[in-house]
């Protein structure tokens, strides 16, 4: 068995930090919103669940994202769980926030685009935004929920990668 290394985090270190962040698996989402000149979406691996009652959902931008501003100023927002055969969405987001071509889109009431092909979709209103270093993490109000089955797609170590359903 291979010894952890400790370090302490700092400048010095940060590419050891960002290794071992890199070590817990997270899914991937598409965070989706409406700006005034149009829609816009982002990659994100910062989802999760927060709340049961009332039902809150978060995920946490890099400040220094271009659209960081647009998500900061919207007041609803749709976070779409990826599944294994959308690692292409994914890097369309992850490059641009306008990789709206060619996918399955809609408006829902609040004009946030909803992708029509993933796994699950939370359409939420912004419920607060709380400072986070160089990150911010946005809390959303859970308005309407869509599911189906699927197997998720994975980010690890730095690439996407795919469920095991091994036993």
């Amino acid at each position: 068995m291979t010894q952890l290394r400790p370090f302490m985090p700092a400048a010095a270190t940060a590419r050891q930090f960002r290794d071992a962040l890199g070590q817990f698996s997270t899914g991937v989402t598409v965070v989706t919103a409406q700006t005034p000149t149009g829609p816009i979406g982002m990659t994100a691996n910062s989802f999760s669940s927060i709340s049961m009652d009332p039902p809150l959902v978060m995920w946490s931008p890099a400040k220094s994202s271009s659209r960081f501003q647009h998500f900061e100023a919207a007041k609803h927002f749709a976070i779409h769980v990826m599944a294994s055969e959308h690692e292409d969405i994914a890097m369309g987001f992850a490059r641009s926030g306008q990789a709206f071509d060619g996918l399955d889109v809609e408006l829902n009431a609040q004009g946030v685009p909803l992708l029509g092909d993933c796994l699950a979709r939370f359409e939420c209103s912004t419920y607060q935004i709380h400072d986070a270093g160089d990150h911010a993490i946005v809390l959303g109000r859970v308005l309407s929920a869509a599911s189906r089955e699927g197997e998720a797609l994975i980010f690890c170590q730095g690439r996407f990668r795919r469920f095991d359903n091994r036993p």
